[in-house]
């Protein structure tokens, strides 16, 4: 029997979540495409210099350089300025400086995004919608940015409100599950139990849940089980199953419903 396996879509891109923590982030220029990728680059917490004479900054930019958000190199770019960067991002109305930056960047085999001009892209900078923890990216491979926009901004519109919060709701209970069950013999344990939790809860309901919720909740990894919301409301200030009327043998009572 023939496997059946996705058909092969050339010509995209490799979306990831890029790690800059940390990291050196060279932008030239300080306009306003600048101003957003100064931006995104410090949500991920990049170490940003941004090289372009005080005089061309603009307001978003220059508050940056104000609030000590960016370290500014007052002038005009010099090829020195990208040793030791990690990234480097231009942002200039001069296509002739922008290529010979780029050939630059070749030679020392930085990643660099030039924009406006996409065949001088190592990477390209989508639309992204942002909730706390939850980043969503519509990329049209430069094709067409404001396109991209838009359909960001639609996708958004359906999204559970707070879903951001659902996930730290997640994240915090990963965390905590760690503590308790840290053994690497665990992990399918873990996986598995994530997996049901995910799966019972909405993310309406997710995002209801207190840090006492995720506590109580915890109580049922144990045994493998995931309670109905209602069982886990009912525990809030009355932590003590027994006086709920639920049994579950894994700690003396039993979830039924």
């Amino acid at each position: 029997m023939a496997h059946k396996f996705p058909e092969v879509q050339g010509g995209g891109s490799l979306i990831i979540a890029w790690q800059i923590r940390g990291k050196k982030v060279v932008v030239v220029g300080g306009g306003e495409v600048a101003a957003g990728r100064i931006l995104h680059c410090l949500n991920a917490d990049a170490m940003v210099t941004v090289v372009a004479p005080a005089s061309g900054l603009n307001p978003e930019v220059a508050h940056r350089v104000s609030q000590k958000q960016v370290q500014h190199i007052d002038r005009l770019f010099e090829p020195a300025d990208i040793d030791s960067a990690d990234m480097v991002l231009t942002a200039v109305d001069d296509p002739e400086a922008s290529t010979r930056i780029w050939k630059l960047c070749k030679e020392k085999h930085i990643p660099v995004n030039v924009a406006d001009v996409p065949p001088e892209c190592d990477f390209y900078f989508g639309s992204v919608h942002r909730d706390g923890p939850l980043q969503i990216m519509v990329s049209t491979n430069g094709k067409g940015p404001r396109l991209a926009h838009a359909i960001r901004k639609y996708i958004a519109k359906f999204l559970p409100k707070q879903a951001g919060a659902a996930i730290d709701s997640v994240g915090e209970l990963r965390v905590k599950l760690r503590r308790i069950a840290p053994g690497p013999e665990e992990g399918p344990k873990r996986m598995a139990w994530m997996t049901k939790v995910s799966d019972a809860y909405s993310f309406e309901e997710l995002c209801s849940l207190t840090d006492e919720d995720v506590d109580n909740l915890l109580r049922f990894y144990t045994p493998g089980n995931v309670p109905p919301l209602d069982i886990l409301f009912s525990m809030r200030d009355n932590p003590d199953l027994s006086k709920i009327d639920v049994f579950d043998g894994s700690f003396g009572f039993s979830i039924g419903v």
